[in-house]
């Protein structure tokens, strides 16, 4: 029977702690009072959030925008490159039959003077209208010969030999080994000479 009061007791202790833990849950539960500051920062807080996630979304459509932009100016660099070099191989095409165009009959002039069966000066009327056909295709393209009648200039000529000659100027030009070609400021092949002093 002792045993019996002891647990009746322990029952009661029991049911007292649950009643206590029951109402200290209950009084969890309730509804807690927030002053307006605790709200005010809660709203402050919501719409730096809102405000957040706005940057964020126009940043996005920005960067979406600037890769859309790349690609697109990616994609014209490239149509572009493709273009220019089939323009450049055009143009380059197109020049090297120009002055094929003026060659060939100086080739055809040379042919027929090796075949000609005439006397020598027959011969050299042959070259010299060959040599006269080559220079009018030069002119036509616009190649002119480099003046070698007055100073030696670097720019123009090269100096093969030097000579010590009282009776001549200071870098006079004294002989032409071999003639310069020049078309408007690119130099074709410099003037090669002998200079004095």
């Amino acid at each position: 029977m002792e045993h019996n009061e002891e647990k009746l007791e322990n029952d009661i202790v029991i049911e007292d702690n649950a009643e206590e833990a029951k109402e200290e849950i209950l009084k969890d539960q309730e509804p807690q009072e927030t002053s307006k500051e605790d709200l005010n920062k809660e709203g402050d807080e919501l719409d730096v959030l809102k405000k957040h996630k706005e940057e964020n979304k126009k940043l996005k459509e920005e960067l979406e925008a600037l890769n859309d932009r790349l690609l697109r100016l990616t994609a014209e660099y490239d149509n572009y490159r493709k273009r220019t070099t089939k323009e450049k191989q055009g143009i380059y095409g197109d020049a090297s039959v120009d002055v094929l165009k003026e060659v060939v009959p100086i080739l055809d002039n040379l042919e027929r003077a090796v075949e000609a069966k005439g006397s020598v000066e027959d011969l050299k009327k042959g070259v010299e209208m060959t040599i006269k056909a080559c220079k009018d295709s030069f002119e036509k393209l616009g190649v002119e010969e480099i003046d070698a009648s007055s100073e030696f200039d670097p720019n123009f000529h090269q100096a093969v030999m030097h000579v010590e000659d009282e009776n001549l100027g200071t870098n006079q030009i004294v002989e032409v080994f071999l003639k310069g070609y020049k078309k408007e400021d690119k130099i074709i092949r410099y003037t090669v000479v002998k200079v004095a002093n």
